[in-house]
């Protein structure tokens, strides 16, 4: 752990360890951190025993249960093609009730299959539907953000011409929804860059397949098109870097002026000549101004060797921010001393 590299005051210890490949985070209203996976087909249930934490596994035999969101005591966990839900969850850990299936119509592409899974603000679950390919025009339900009512009705296109978002979160303040989204493969070494995006209202399109970063047209398919006719990104986050969690920060125990920043968790790239990523990155917004995007820790690559690969962040009541890694089936627990 010395190899993570923070600003000065903050601290990286591992949390949680025997949770092989786990990826997104939810907690629960006791406190009990929720972990999904996307290989091995389970969810983990963590409880916090102050100087240990058990690690439960809550499910097994899923096919890629990557999302997990939690609301009024019911834990919905996104599968590859539906939603379940395990009702009073945090009551039964140790004898977890059949789940409920909320969901079940969704396409059983494995490309960009795997869901993030969110509950808005308005109390709606949020998940992407990511597009079956590299590169292909995208008839619906793919290259979207979706939402559906906790009871699966409702079903309603949210964003379109987005490739493959693994990452959402809803500013404190504005409410508004901001995401991530992986660009796509093959156009050479530093483009397209991954891209931070924001959602003020539903409808919008952001450009995929025909234009990728807010303004590279896609050889292939960009022809007849303009970049000017789709939503930008709020921000480019860099070639191949695999953005996939982020986070408003809404705890107390950072510094004042990490109130409102997003934490966005670089999965690293894979094809890339020089790799890039294995990283947390740090996005400050300025109203009505760019974005200022900086390391907020990094050394899990060193040279063109990594050791591990963050996945998701997230914010516990303390203000502490867990920090998952699929590569070594840990999480991470950042903190602050003043």
């Amino acid at each position: 752990m010395d190899k993570v590299k923070l600003p000065p005051g903050f601290q990286i210890s591992i949390w949680a360890e025997g949770l092989p490949n786990a990826r997104s985070i939810t907690v629960g209203d006791k406190g009990t951190v929720f972990v999904g996976t996307r290989l091995v087909g389970k969810v983990y249930a963590i409880v916090d025993k102050g100087d240990r934490r058990e690690v439960k596994i809550l499910a097994r035999g899923l096919h890629r249960p990557n999302g997990v969101a939690f609301k009024d005591g019911t834990l919905y966990v996104a599968e590859l093609s539906r939603i379940l839900r395990f009702d009073d969850i945090e009551e039964q850990l140790d004898d977890p009730p059949a789940p409920v299936v909320v969901l079940d119509n969704l396409p059983k592409d494995e490309s960009h299959g795997w869901k993030f899974l969110a509950l808005g603000p308005d109390g709606m679950l949020y998940f992407n539907i990511g597009a079956p390919c590299n590169l292909c025009e995208t008839p619906s339900p793919y290259a979207r953000i979706v939402r559906v009512h906790t009871d699966g009705s409702g079903y309603e296109v949210f964003a379109s011409g987005v490739r493959n978002s693994v990452g959402m979160d809803w500013h404190p303040v504005t409410k508004e929804l901001y995401f991530t989204d992986n660009g796509r493969d093959w156009l050479g070494d530093d483009v397209p860059e991954d891209e931070l995006n924001s959602a003020p209202r539903s409808g919008l399109h952001f450009g995929y397949p025909y234009c990728h970063q807010g303004d590279v047209l896609d050889p292939e398919l960009g022809q007849g098109h303009s970049c000017e006719e789709y939503v930008p990104p709020l921000l480019k986050l860099g070639p191949h870097v695999a953005a996939l969690g982020m986070r408003f920060y809404t705890g107390e125990m950072f510094p004042s002026e990490s109130k409102s920043r997003i934490f966005i968790a670089l999965h690293g790239s894979w094809n890339r000549t020089q790799k890039t990523g294995f990283k947390l990155m740090q996005v400050t917004l300025v109203p009505g101004g760019a974005a200022k995007y900086e390391v907020f820790a990094e050394g899990w690559l060193q040279g063109e060797e990594f050791w591990g690969r963050p996945v998701d962040v997230q914010v516990l009541r303390d203000g502490s921010l867990l920090v998952s890694d699929d590569w070594n089936g840990v999480l991470y627990r950042i903190t602050y001393q003043r």
